[in-house]
């Protein structure tokens, strides 16, 4: 399970927290939880599930788009409920999350328009394409909470170059867009004025494609990565919520939002 020091929830019970509209073949979701900075709440990651079943027998997509609806794309998970919820089950979640975005029929195209944090780059990482704005910057910060990467590192171990995972995962510094790229995080970055452009450009690329394609291709490039999830999911799920749950990760995380 993996976290922002920042990340807490206020939203009302009864709001959705991640929507779907549809875009010619192109299923749009937008984590819409700005309370929390679309922190990993139990209740968006409930939501994305959901949304993520229904796409998963959609024979209309030929894609699907994974955006926020301001600009933080995701602060990891939720600080305030991680001290009374239980944070195994926190941490299944999100590898389920995870491994329906690998498996999903069609290619995931992330969109990158704010900072990404902890948890979030699971997100990122379980995508098959990301376009990233070049002002936008990540962190793992969870070691500096007596944490650590434990759900997400299944998809970043596969995206990333060992050297790069090393560094990120065990120092907690904040690294930017082009550096994000360069180790293999994600795949195209732009300014700001070419953010629209490129995504659309990436969306009418899989428009064109025949559905078949995309769905035989897919399989064959996120068959190591699917597998790999089903074997190590449940053993990171139960370290992350030991740490969680541990004396020294909740004082951190207490004053982390007495800050």
């Amino acid at each position: 399970m993996d976290v922002d020091a920042d990340a807490v929830n206020t939203d009302p019970a009864s709001t959705p927290l991640v929507h779907r509209e549809d875009d010619d073949r192109i299923a749009v979701l937008t984590l819409d939880s700005p309370a929390n900075r679309n922190a990993l709440s139990q209740r968006l990651l409930r939501d994305l599930t959901a949304h993520l079943a229904d796409l998963a027998s959609d024979e209309s997509v030929q894609g699907v788009l994974l955006r926020s609806s301001e600009r933080v794309f995701c602060a990891g998970a939720d600080l305030k409920e991680a001290a009374h919820v239980d944070m195994t089950a926190s941490a299944r979640a999100i590898i389920e999350v995870q491994r329906r975005l690998v498996a999903l029929p069609v290619p995931v195209v992330a969109r990158l328009d704010g900072p990404v944090r902890a948890g979030g780059l699971g997100l990122v990482a379980s995508s098959d394409i990301v376009v990233c704005r070049d002002d936008v910057t990540f962190a793992l910060t969870e070691v500096r909470l007596g944490l650590a990467a434990a759900t997400i590192s299944i998809p970043l171990r596969a995206r990333l170059t060992a050297r790069a995972a090393s560094d990120w995962f065990l120092t907690g510094r904040p690294f930017d867009a082009i550096e994000a790229r360069a180790q293999g995080l994600v795949t195209t970055v732009v300014d700001e004025a070419g953010m629209d452009g490129a995504i659309e450009a990436v969306l009418d690329d899989l428009r064109a494609g025949a559905r078949q394609g995309l769905t035989a291709a897919k399989r064959i490039l996120s068959a190591d990565l699917l597998a790999d999830l089903d074997a190590r999911g449940e053993e990171m799920a139960r370290l992350s919520g030991e740490l969680f749950h541990s004396e020294l990760a909740q004082e951190r995380m207490a004053a982390a939002l007495r800050r």
